[in-house]
């Protein structure tokens, strides 16, 4: 099974490290990274984003053990627009959060429209920080928890 997943991963967390596991799971995996030109459009919230090649080099990183754990192939592709690689037609399933299961539901849209089998979408819980509000990307940038959802005292 083909698996595509997307995203910025910067830096990379619990919540993301929960989405690549489930993707390893199901198949070999394609990740789009957000290009440097992308990544500031995706944010709710404006911060900082590390460069595309600094962020991919960690990814990489982070995939390796998980794809010889499970025996899985995986590549790293730049994502230059938001329903990126997942509307090519050579995948099968889509792994996502909560927050991007509409921007999956858009790309079985373009994939309906362009005469490709929709996607199975998988969506993955996101994983809670000991405060009990979710891990994420800002909240780690804000200094507010570490990767694994601790309470950091400022």
């Amino acid at each position: 099974m083909d698996v595509a997943l997307g995203g910025t991963f910067d830096p990379i967390h619990d919540g993301h490290r929960k989405l690549f596991k489930r993707a390893f799971e199901l198949g070999d995996v394609t990740i789009g990274l957000t290009s440097d030109e992308l990544a500031p459009k995706t944010r709710h919230v404006k911060r900082h984003i590390r460069p595309y090649e600094l962020r991919k080099e960690e990814l990489n990183y982070e995939l390796e053990t998980l794809a010889i754990d499970h025996n899985r192939e995986f590549e790293i592709r730049p994502l230059t627009e938001p329903t990126g690689i997942a509307t090519e037609p050579q995948f099968d399933t889509l792994v996502v959060s909560p927050e991007t299961q509409k921007g999956g539901e858009r790309v079985n849209e373009i994939r309906y429209d362009r005469g490709h089998e929709p996607l199975e979408i998988v969506v993955v819980p996101h994983i809670m920080a000991e405060d009990g509000d979710v891990i994420s990307s800002t909240r780690i940038r804000n200094e507010e928890i570490d990767e694994h959802g601790t309470v950091l005292d400022n």
